[in-house]
């Protein structure tokens, strides 16, 4: 299957907005692929599918979840917005034959992130904050901060993220920390602070 067959699939699985997100998230993913020197065509596959199960009723998400044998953490089964994530990838895996692990660890991660991410997966976790049609507070700089570098894109995502999460008093899931951490140190480990 090519591009265009994956974007009939979504799109009888989501409205007009979620599948401009996904179209222009793929786009991005394009982008920034052709930036940084990951697969432009992973990329955009990723980018088109990343929200595949996000409109499905979340019973039926969790349904995919359990039947995959993954138990959630205590985190996760009072975050519902993160199961798409899960399910999305396990979705794309069984039912349209997807089997190469970046890009569904791309699809599964995309929302938390983690630790140790791959290229792809940081790509796809930039091009869902900013793609096209986003407009939140802080979009511009977000864009600009993911055209030198993904990882101070991911820290100034996270920064933001947590703001919110905090705010509003929700769990902020461990690989999100894990993967703030991860950069962190890494950056810390570039500039020979940690020997």
């Amino acid at each position: 299957m090519n591009l265009n067959d994956y974007k009939k699939i979504i799109k009888e699985k989501m409205g007009d907005f979620r599948y401009e997100h996904s179209v222009n998230v793929s786009k991005e993913a394009k982008k920034l692929a052709r930036l940084y020197g990951a697969n432009e065509e992973k990329a955009q596959l990723a980018g088109i599918l990343h929200d595949i199960t996000k409109e499905m009723p979340k019973d039926e998400q969790l349904q995919i979840i359990v039947d995959s044998g993954i138990i959630l953490d205590n985190v996760q089964k009072n975050a519902p917005k993160l199961w798409h994530g899960i399910s999305g990838s396990i979705y794309v895996q069984q039912n349209l034959c997807i089997d190469d692990e970046d890009i569904l660890n791309a699809i599964r991660y995309h929302t938390t992130g983690r630790a140790n991410m791959s290229l792809l997966e940081k790509i796809i976790f930039i091009a869902d904050f900013t793609s096209e049609e986003r407009t939140y507070s802080g979009v511009a700089t977000m864009r600009k901060k993911s055209r030198k570098s993904l990882d101070e894109a991911m820290l100034y995502a996270y920064k933001f993220t947590f703001k919110d999460l905090s705010k509003r008093e929700i769990a902020i899931h461990p690989d999100e920390v894990a993967c703030y951490n991860d950069i962190v140190l890494q950056k810390l480990n570039l500039k020979g602070k940690i020997k």
